[in-house]
């Protein structure tokens, strides 16, 4: 999931609905479906697994199985893109936007990669750059709309990055670890972030080129999310319940329980996580509650927090969070 820059950040995800008190059940507990949940579970026009959820200026858009891309609207959400940038129905896996929120970068299998621009509807393909056509898993963009810096992660173990809008013949790529694949990277500044391995093992970079491993020792699980926020402030998430937060000197794990957790939106202290079961954990002054969701389903990705901003001033707070999972499931806050 990738982290913004240079921009002011409040929650403003389009079309959302206003917020609902949220009612967290301390600790692990089982997520039942409720009446008193603080989430409902929105109407889709898709029934493929929808793997990324990310703000715009022009609403939330989703992205997922079979390339689809999904939009939310003031009439809910609708079919944006089908078949991916390529047209050839490759799935996509990862998601992020441009500082100002314009343009919709997605990333996916067989080399997959687009650049969408969501004012004028305008699609570029910057598929299989260097020719490589591996699974790609996740993007960070950082810079404005036409002018961005573009990192790719994937299943190669290689981060793949443009320091010119991806236009062709500007990739480059490095491998930080092993070569174990690569499912999120995440950044705060427009060369520096943070990306996690299948290995256990993160690392990070502040000039988008070279990388550093920065941990965990003994985690024992794998990772699958990650949010950036600073060279000190980071929250990975992974196997087993398990969420790992970087002061800059240490790393501190909280269990959560059994739920495989695969993404997080977290910052100076609030936030959420969400993995298998439909399982949501909502964090607020650095304690994680479970929250009821009306849903079983795997959960994907969570927009959140410092994930929904308020873009050049124009942005309307109407919602808190939204989360996309399997089936072409989104849960609505």
């Amino acid at each position: 999931m990738s982290d913004r820059t240079d921009v002011s950040r409040r929650g403003v995800l389009k079309g959302i609905g206003a917020a609902v008190a949220t009612a967290g059940l301390s600790g692990v507990g089982a997520a039942a479906s409720s009446d008193d949940s603080p989430w409902h579970v929105a109407e889709t026009p898709t029934g493929n697994t929808l793997h990324d959820v990310e703000p715009t200026v022009g609403g939330a858009y989703a992205v997922g199985g079979g390339g689809v891309v999904i939009e939310q609207g003031a009439e809910g959400w609708t079919k944006t893109l089908d078949g991916g940038p390529t047209g050839n129905g490759n799935s996509l896996y990862g998601a992020a936007t441009t500082d100002e929120g314009r343009t919709l970068w997605m990333v996916g299998s067989s080399g997959a990669i687009g650049e969408y621009d969501v004012e004028t509807g305008n699609l570029n393909d910057h598929s299989a750059p260097m020719d490589v056509t591996n699974n790609f898993n996740d993007v960070a963009v950082t810079g404005p709309a036409g002018d961005a810096n573009v990192y790719v992660a994937g299943d190669s173990g290689k981060i793949y990055y443009s320091f010119e809008n991806g236009e062709t013949g500007t990739w480059d790529y490095v491998t930080p670890g092993s070569g174990a694949a690569l499912p999120a990277i995440d950044f705060h500044g427009h060369r520096a972030g943070h990306v996690v391995d299948t290995n256990g093992k993160v690392f990070a970079t502040d000039d988008g080129a070279t990388w550093e491993a920065i941990g965990i020792g003994d985690a024992n699980v794998n990772f699958y999310g990650v949010d950036s926020d600073a060279a000190d402030d980071v929250t990975v998430v992974g196997g087993g319940g398990m969420v790992f937060r970087y002061d800059g000197a240490q790393w501190t794990p909280t269990d959560l329980g059994d739920k495989s957790l695969r993404a997080v939106a977290y910052d100076d202290g609030d936030g959420y996580t969400v993995g298998g079961g439909g399982a949501v954990f909502d964090a607020t002054g650095g304690r994680w509650d479970r929250e009821q969701t009306p849903s079983g389903g795997n959960l994907k990705d969570v927009a959140a927090g410092d994930e929904m901003m308020e873009f050049d001033g124009e942005g309307i707070v109407v919602g808190d969070a939204v989360a996309v999972g399997a089936g072409g499931l989104v849960l609505e806050q």
